[in-house]
């Protein structure tokens, strides 16, 4: 088993190189602690990841354009598709035409859509709620810095 203890537990005598596979090792493992209590939820409706970012993100960009949802996201066009295809049928999100432009097309959540969105991320938002207690202000500022950083490299 792979030591997940936390980067203030790490011994002084550890190298550089043997500090950064720590921190790959910590990222992967809190990912898949984060994504784990939404990835149960999504898979009783036979829907997987990509089918909650599309949700999150629609949720907090009501009225997105198709093609915005494609760049925020950073994936193509067949990426996109299949999925949110998929959320259309199931009456997960509405696309409809947009006044301003009859070419565009513009999603929302649907009521339906709306709930599962807020109970999936809701479990993500109560670990972390949890997480930044238990860790502190100062910690939890500077996880910001560092996703803010890291988000920046891409």
């Amino acid at each position: 088993m792979v030591d997940q203890s936390s980067a203030s537990d790490k011994p002084a005598s550890l190298t550089r190189e043997a500090l950064l596979r720590q921190a790959i090792e910590q990222f992967y493992f809190g990912y898949r602690a984060f994504t784990a209590p939404p990835d149960r939820i999504l898979e009783q409706r036979g829907l997987g990841r990509v089918h909650h970012r599309i949700l999150y993100f629609v949720g907090r960009n009501h009225k997105i354009s198709v093609n915005a949802l494609l760049a925020l996201l950073s994936v193509s066009k067949q990426a996109l598709n299949a999925p949110l295809r998929q959320l259309v049928e199931m009456q997960l999100v509405a696309m409809d035409t947009a006044e301003h432009d009859k070419r565009v097309r513009q999603l929302s959540l649907t009521s339906s859509g709306a709930k599962l969105e807020a109970q999936l991320t809701g479990t993500q938002m109560k670990q972390l709620q949890t997480v930044f207690k238990q860790a502190g202000a100062d910690a939890e500022e500077g996880w910001h810095r560092v996703m803010l950083r890291l988000s920046e490299q891409s």
